[in-house]
């Protein structure tokens, strides 16, 4: 056995470190993309339509542009990214698929500087343990999500990497590279403001370590000077323009329209490292402590790893804390889970690179397993966290099975503990196979989030399904083209979904205006009005006009129906001109809000008319009627139809419209008899003559 064994090792050492990170990154890649087949439809809206449309707009022009208005709010780098996959495929279902083929490629080239990272604490057999772990991190569920952190990942990875290779040898070329990379990430998220921080700091904290901060600064003086003359510089030119400093943030601009109250942040940093500690099961946020207590033990490698490691971290949960504070007011682990690999390079390192000093493992340990009861569960545990807060969904699980909210916290600090005396009970030399229960633990977290109750599959597919509910979700480029040009017409009847889903999904729907207030996302759209005549006008009064366009059934067009989506209430009509509201009348009904009871006799009128079908749903009231109630129709004065209501049940009423003068379709209902309940009912103190509940008109062309 101890033959095989070795013969097993001396092969798997004789295949190079490189044939290694292509496998990892292949694995990972694919076994990211059959997970984001399960993903039907992007669900963190409005933020993953934003990015498709840059894309498709990149793609078909080369600029960048939202509902066909140029933006520059939002980082670049990763619209770039998927663009060939609009370019490439016409159907947006494919594009679509595509796209999250390409996010599942990305996010697992994080592995590679992931294993450089650990490689300046371990060999590289130790190494590649910590690259694979850094793709088993539950959060690479976002590569089936249009969502930057699919580049900002393995991008903030490769800063960190460099990084640390700049604090041990910091050559000019390496300082102006890592200057570079920051500036592409910053081009990717915003929110890599933080790594400028951490970049001037870390030399700081090298020097303090190596006690020579003075030769650090001198080593690190064309950082300064880039940093200081080069911000100088983009503030002048940003006011030169006329615009604000705070421009520079680009879509977290609102983060900066607010007070913070630095209670609120520290509250904040602490329920997110919190966080973080639980979402790296424990036990890597401890190997981390440990080599945070110890930097003078380590090689110089290893104190530049620090000195880089903790800036880094600590900035970037102040950042987050403070953008959570005021604006989400949720733990948003998504935008910290970027420094795991610190932790995952730490636990495979710390069990040989730490002298002997119990007392750092046992405070590392303590600190780690208490951290995580200190986080209100019954707080944030809710639909946010499944954008946004994945360790917290297994423990939804749990709430759902076994524990309540609050008796959460008891389970996750007996799980915590559990955890923070495993590390203490193995033996210092064997630490490094505690990465098996961690990846364990990722695996399990995956498992969760991606097909659990509250999970992202369950997610996606409601998000489809409050949009569209056709057999195609690119159901109007197949009935227009993809090239046509479709308005969407909002009402605020239906759900937003149903304007973001087809125009996700469809080419041919370009413009949104709004007809009875914003879709709710802050996206470019316009503001239209009717006229007397119903005609659609902008706020500048110019008559707004389409060749297709999309409205729900309860606000109508001028055209014809050419394709509807029947369970949402979408109709897609043919135009070719004004965008012209079709008005309707009902006279008859009382005016209460949301009374639907008639008098003797009821007045429909449908203008701009050419025929069709109504459709009236009706009811009776049993307390007030004990035999069945009738009501007829009429069309010019002819009788077209009459239905029965059974005192406890519905009744539909169908009638053909014909149009009459001015192309006004009209129909005349008349009820059989009226009760006034407080003739019938005792008690009753409505004098009302009341026929029948008129509960709704549909039209069928």
């Amino acid at each position: 056995m101890t033959q095989a064994v070795a013969g097993v090792r001396a092969r798997a050492v004789a295949i190079p470190v490189w044939a290694w990170l292509v496998a990892i990154v292949g694995c990972s890649a694919v076994a990211r993309i059959l997970l984001t087949r399960q993903i039907v439809a992007p669900w963190i809206m409005v933020d993953e339509l934003v990015y498709s449309e840059l894309a498709k707009s990149f793609a078909a022009t080369g600029h960048f542009e939202i509902r066909g208005v140029p933006t520059s709010g939002y980082g670049f780098v990763y619209p770039m990214l998927i663009a060939p996959a609009w370019r490439l495929f016409g159907p947006v279902p494919h594009a679509y698929a595509v796209a999250k083929g390409i996010n599942a490629v990305v996010v697992s080239l994080t592995a590679v500087p992931a294993y450089f990272l650990a490689r300046k604490l371990v060999g590289s057999g130790l190494a590649l343990v910590a690259a694979v772990l850094s793709v088993l991190v539950p959060s690479l569920l976002y590569a089936g999500t249009l969502m930057t952190e699919n580049a900002f990942y393995p991008l903030f990875v490769l800063v960190c990497l460099v990084l640390v290779s700049t604090l041990e040898r910091p050559t000019v070329t390496k300082q102006i590279v890592v200057l570079v990379l920051v500036g592409v990430a910053y081009l990717t998220r915003a929110q890599a403001v933080a790594l400028v921080g951490a970049i001037l700091v870390a030399p700081v904290l090298l020097g303090l370590i190596e006690r020579n901060v003075r030769a650090q600064l001198r080593s690190f003086t064309a950082t300064y000077l880039v940093v200081g003359g080069g911000a100088l510089l983009v503030l002048a030119a940003t006011v030169a323009r006329g615009r604000s400093p705070y421009s520079l943030l680009g879509a977290y601009q609102a983060a900066t329209a607010t007070s913070y109250s630095l209670s609120a942040i520290a509250h904040y940093a602490l329920w997110h490292v919190a966080e973080l500690d639980l979402y790296l099961g424990v036990i890597p946020f401890a190997a981390l402590l440990v080599l945070w207590l110890s930097p003078r033990s380590l090689p110089h490698a290893g104190r530049a790893f620090v000195a880089a490691s903790l800036p880094v971290t600590v900035l970037l949960v102040i950042e987050v804390a403070a953008f959570a504070s005021r604006q989400s007011q949720r733990i948003e682990e998504r935008n910290m889970f970027y420094v795991a690999p610190f932790a995952l390079a730490a636990l495979v390192a710390v069990g040989t690179r730490v002298p002997r000093g119990r007392w750092r493992y046992i405070a590392a340990a303590a600190v780690a397993a208490v951290l995580p009861f200190v986080i209100p569960y019954d707080r944030f545990i809710t639909t946010s966290a499944v954008s946004d807060t994945f360790a917290l969904l297994p423990w939804w699980w749990v709430n759902d099975h076994y524990l309540s909210l609050g008796q959460i916290k008891w389970g996750v600090l007996a799980a915590c503990v559990a955890a923070g005396l495993l590390f203490l009970v193995v033996p210092r030399r064997y630490l490094a196979l505690l990465a098996i229960p961690v990846a364990a633990y990722f695996v399990i977290t995956t498992a969760a989030v991606q097909n659990g109750r509250h999970g992202i599959r369950i997610a996606s597919v409601g998000s489809l399904w409050a949009g569209i509910r056709v057999e195609h979700r690119d159901w109007i480029d197949r009935q227009v083209g993809r090239s046509a040009d479709v308005s969407f017409l909002w009402d605020g009847r239906l759900e937003p979904h149903a304007v973001w889903m087809n125009e996700f999904f469809n080419r041919s729907v370009h413009t949104v205006y709004d007809l009875g207030g914003p879709v709710p996302g802050g996206l470019p759209e316009t503001h239209v009005q009717p006229r007397a005549d119903g005609t659609l006008v902008d706020d500048a009064g110019h008559v707004v006009r389409a060749r297709f366009a999309l409205s729900s059934v309860g606000t109508d067009l001028v055209g014809k129906v050419i394709g509807r989506d029947p369970r949402i209430g979408l109709n897609l009509i043919r135009v070719n001109g004004p965008l012209v509201v079709i008005k309707t009348d009902v006279h008859g009904l009382y005016q209460d809000p949301g009374d639907t009871w008639s008098g003797k006799t009821v007045t429909y009128a449908r203008s701009s008319c050419t025929g069709g079908r109504l459709s009236v749903l009706l009811q009776s009231d049993a307390s007030l009627y004990h035999s069945d109630q009738v009501v007829t129709a009429y069309v010019a004065g002819r009788r077209v139809g009459a239905t029965r209501i059974a005192p406890t049940e519905l009744a539909r009423l169908n009638v053909p419209l014909r149009p009459g003068p001015g192309h006004v379709c009209t129909v005349r209902f008349r009820v059989a008899k009226t009760l006034v309940p407080a003739h019938v009912i005792p008690g009753s103190t409505d004098t009302r003559p009341l026929g029948a509940h008129f509960l709704r008109f549909d039209f069928h062309p």
